[in-house]
């Protein structure tokens, strides 16, 4: 075994032009193949395509480009059943499999790699595999659509206090506050499909930076990877990865989404709100205070947030300062790229689950709604409305109403007739009907309101937009 600092044999990969190899540190911060093994489908499934291409182009024998296809199947066998020989000394999965496939098939497998370069083919598999994440992705949003669409279904007519700085401000439904979160996710299920439409253009055939000699057709090997077209500039297609970032980018602001929704979650299961359950399934106890059920799934979802937003950030720092084409530098684009992928499946299936299974308590919630005066905007409209009073000077008498219930030490709706009368001598015990937090709630009938039946209408709308 190589010691620390002492140069290894020549590199296999391109020691001819050097008389040592490696020390052995460079050799370690150098190779890949510990993360990046990952992209084993992706790699396989690019040599395939550039293998048929360079058949179909003339450029090797379709005997050579048989026994390389079947070569790579095996190679690819391998890794699915555990046994194929990952090598550090190899680098990163391309030589991996690459020299895996010469020791399979022998000297075909030195012709795989004419007409392309590490450089075109990482970024193609790295696009590859950031477009079966975008997938997953969405899939992971939708499942999470669906379930707080089942909520707001089901309690459409359940009435909350909606908040302003987290101050009681007027009733809503918990079915309105669920689909808030739908639309949300809905946004972040767009970016991500904006971010897949953009980067869905093929690199393979830009080579290691310039393209290349050999008559190689790149539309080809677009269409077998299912990409809508080649990149248009060899220098841009290897040195850039503004792909992943826009796809990181996207699930940084998800992560919010789930971020603030995981605070409500924490918030409404704490004694003193006591609006929503969540199964033991998705809680868990205190070492010390049995009595405890602690939200700590909502908890780690705010927390990796933190996650994907880092994650972004680390990448953006390494390309800030990239000149063009390639550096070394773009191989530590992968693993904040896994990770944040790998956080945000997580924190979604988490969510999901939460969010399914969680129970609402209804009575608690309209007990909630109807404390702190949230039906003041209520009487200020009734004044608007029934008394033609221009909305500032209603403003005005609601606070006036407000401060005498205050000051009697009830709500607005069992404040006596005579007291509201003191202040504004035309109200009516009609206003009566609008101050109740149901009456409140089921009058917000303007389109995208909290009403009920806007409620129902809406989940029926979302499933259908957002294909749920």
């Amino acid at each position: 075994m190589t010691k620390p600092n002492e140069p290894a044999t020549p590199s296999t990969i391109w020691g001819g032009r050097f008389a040592s190899g490696p020390a052995a540190v460079m050799q370690e911060i150098n190779a890949s193949i510990g993360f990046d093994k990952r992209l084993y489908r992706q790699d396989i499934a690019g040599s395939k395509a550039h293998c048929a291409m360079l058949a179909a182009s003339g450029i090797i024998t379709e005997a050579d480009a048989n026994a390389i296809t079947s070569g790579l199947d095996a190679v690819l066998a391998e890794i699915e059943a555990g046994t194929f020989p990952f090598r550090v000394a190899l680098e990163d999965i391309h030589m991996n499999v690459e020299a895996r496939l010469k020791e399979l098939i022998g000297e075909p497998a030195g012709r795989l790699h004419t007409a392309r370069s590490r450089n075109d083919q990482v970024a193609t598999d790295f696009r590859l595999w950031v477009r079966d994440a975008l997938d997953s992705a969405d899939l992971g949003l939708a499942a999470l659509q669906r379930a707080l669409v089942g909520q707001a279904e089901a309690h459409a007519g359940t009435v909350m206090p909606g908040f302003t700085h987290l101050q009681t401000a007027q009733p809503v439904t918990f079915g309105h506050h669920m689909l808030a979160y739908v639309e949300m996710f809905g946004r972040d299920r767009s970016r991500l499909k904006d971010a897949r439409a953009r980067m869905n253009e093929c690199p393979l055939g830009a080579a290691a930076l310039a393209g290349t000699s050999f008559p190689i057709d790149r539309f080809a090997t677009a269409e077998a990877l299912g990409f809508a077209a080649p990149t248009r500039n060899s220098l841009d297609s290897v040195s850039d990865r503004d792909f992943a970032l826009e796809a990181m980018s996207a699930l940084a602001i998800a992560g919010v989404h789930l971020s603030r929704i995981a605070e409500e979650l924490v918030i409404w299961t704490s004694a003193p709100f006591a609006f929503v359950r969540l199964p033991d399934s998705f809680s868990t106890g205190s070492s010390i205070m049995p009595q405890k059920r602690n939200p700590d799934a909502a908890e780690l979802c705010r927390a990796k947030a933190g996650r994907l937003i880092s994650d972004l950030n680390a990448l953006l720092i390494v390309m800030k300062g990239l000149p063009l084409a390639y550096s070394k530098d773009m191989q530590d684009d992968k693993e904040p790229t896994f990770e944040a992928f790998d956080t945000f499946a997580l924190c979604i299936a988490a969510m999901t689950g939460m969010i399914s299974e969680l129970t609402v308590d209804a009575a608690r919630c309209k007990a909630a709604a109807g404390q702190a005066f949230s039906t003041a905007t209520d009487l200020a409209d009734w004044l608007v409305r029934v008394l033609g009073m221009p909305f500032r000077e209603a403003h005005h008498v609601t606070g006036a109403v407000v401060k005498a219930a205050e000051t009697r030490g009830c709500d607005l709706v069992d404040l006596p007739l005579a007291e509201m009368q003191a202040i504004e001598p035309r109200i009516t015990d009609a206003v009566y009907a609008v101050l109740t937090v149901e009456s409140s709630a089921a009058s917000r009938v303007s389109y995208g309101g909290t009403a009920p039946d806007n409620v129902r209408r809406q989940c029926a709308e979302a499933r259908t937009r957002f294909g749920l």
